[in-house]
Formats: C-alpha cells, sequence, structure tokens
C-alpha cells in the first residue's frame, strides 16, 4: 500500500501542494489528474523522493520514505517518466538491465527476468536490441514499463505515459496497459490530464486543483456527487467521456 498523508511543498514561498494526502492500496490503479500547474508531476516527485517535501509523510506499507536509503526507496518504486525516458545510447534491453546490473544480479537472474517482463507486455524479441531512436512510441513504453518493473517493485508511478502518442497507439496501449497492472499486481499511481483515460485505466481518481485535494472516488462519485464545483466544471471541460451507466 502507498501513503501519502498531510503532504506539503512549497518553492520560493509560494505553495505548490498543500494538505494532500491519499492512499492506494496493493493491486490497486489510482489516477491522480488536475489542470497543469495544479500539483501532480511534484507529488509523484516527491514521492519518489527526488525533491524533499516541507511536511507529511510518504509511506509504502506503513515504511517511511525517509527510513530508507534512496538507494533501498527507489527499489521499492517503478517510474515510467513522460516519453518513457530511456536513455537513448543503449539498447532496449540494456535499459531494462540496467539497475539490476549496477545491483550485481547474476547474468542468468537478469536474462530471466527480462524474458518474464518482454512476455507479459507482449514485445516482440528483436525490440529489445534496438536503440530507442528505432521503436515506435508504443515500443518505447512497453520497455519503459519493463524497466520500471524490472526490481519488482510493490509501488509503480506513471506520469503522462501516453501523452506523446497518437490516438490509434494511445488507444491500444491503454487496453494493453490494462491488462499489463491487472497481470503486475502493483500499486499503480497514474498522473494523467486525461479524464477519459483515468476512468479507462484506474479504480479510483485523485483531483487535484491548485495544490490542493478537491475530491477523490470514483467516476461516479465525481459525476454524481461533486464535493465541489470544480469538479464539475473539469468534468465538462473533457470533450468525450464514457456514459456514466457503463461504469461501476
Amino acid at each position: 500500500m502507498l501513503k501519502l498523508e498531510h503532504i506539503y511543498k512549497s518553492f520560493e514561498g509560494r505553495t505548490v501542494l498543500s494538505d494532500v494526502s491519499l492512499s492506494v492500496p496493493h493491486g490497486v490503479t489510482h489516477a491522480l489528474i488536475g489542470s497543469s500547474g495544479s500539483g501532480k508531476t511534484t507529488l509523484l516527485r516527491l514521492t519518489l523522493g527526488l525533491i524533499p517535501f516541507d511536511k507529511g509523510y510518504v509511506k509504502i506499507n506503513d515504511q517511511a520514505l525517509l527510513s530508507f536509503t534512496p538507494t533501498e526507496w527507489a527499489d521499492r518504486i517503478g517510474y515510467v517518466p513522460q516519453d518513457g525516458g530511456l536513455f537513448p545510447h543503449i539498447s532496449g534491453r540494456q535499459n531494462v538491465a540496467l539497475v539490476p546490473g549496477l545491483r550485481n544480479w547474476p547474468a542468468a537472474r537478469i536474462a530471466s527476468r527480462v524474458e518474464e517482463l518482454r512476455a507479459l507486455v507482449d514485445l516482440d524479441p528483436a525490440i529489445l536490441e534496438r536503440f530507442p531512436h528505432e521503436m515506435s512510441g508504443g515500443q518505447k513504453q512497453r520497455v519503459a514499463i519493463m524497466r520500471a518493473a524490472m526490481m519488482d517493485p510493490p509501488v509503480m508511478l506513471l506520469d503522462e505515459p501516453m501523452a506523446a502518442l497518437d490516438p490509434l497507439i494511445r488507444s491500444s496501449l491503454q487496453q494493453e496497459l490494462k491488462s499489463i497492472f491487472q497481470r503486475l499486481g502493483k500499486t499503480v499511481l497514474l498522473v494523467t490530464h486525461d479524464l477519459g483515460e483515468a476512468v479507462f485505466l484506474a479504480e479510483c481518481i485523485t483531483l487535484l486543483h491548485e495544490g490542493r485535494v478537491i475530491q477523490t472516488g470514483t467516476y461516479r462519485q465525481l459525476l454524481l456527487e461533486p464535493a465541489d464545483p470544480f469538479v464539475s466544471l473539469f468534468i465538462n471541460a473533457q470533450r468525450t467521456l464514457p456514459d456514466v451507466g457503463a461504469v461501476a
């Protein structure tokens, strides 16, 4: 389980996050949505331990971030940044195997884990031998997901993982990503601007606005029981959404 409790963060006197709390149970995908500047990416960076928070706690299975070394914490969270974030000068296979190599895993163990994840994301083995610039957007995202899952972390964070993909590839990858999440069984926190994507991929949604949690719940709850006028404003600004009757 991932817990963020009463998180506060300011930069140069400007409040970016104010009393943000959310909890993501084991095996659940939770979407973090909101307009630009709402604090979504900052919250992910805090969770990753890349920047310090002013107040609050970040915990995995009730163990606080501050009780781990940066390396120990990094091995507990897999991260997929926008555009995949693959190193351009090494192959897909080398990208995936980089961290376990630094952790001195035996070569046979690395090869076995790479093959396990390759099958899970349904990627042609030949793609792993290519450099990132030789891959399509969808292929790069699959490799990035493999890399994030390589150390078998209990938590995975994804920051707008499909924002740069064209609509057809994005739609296909959304289907595959949902299946991958189910097979991995990880706790997943996903940042997206797209409410339709959040509804499709996540069991629970948190809407941020100006650094504050406005509402957390299912799409149905946000639509039919808005906690604030901004919830309805945000929903109505979306162009394409599923019918509420089709959403559990």
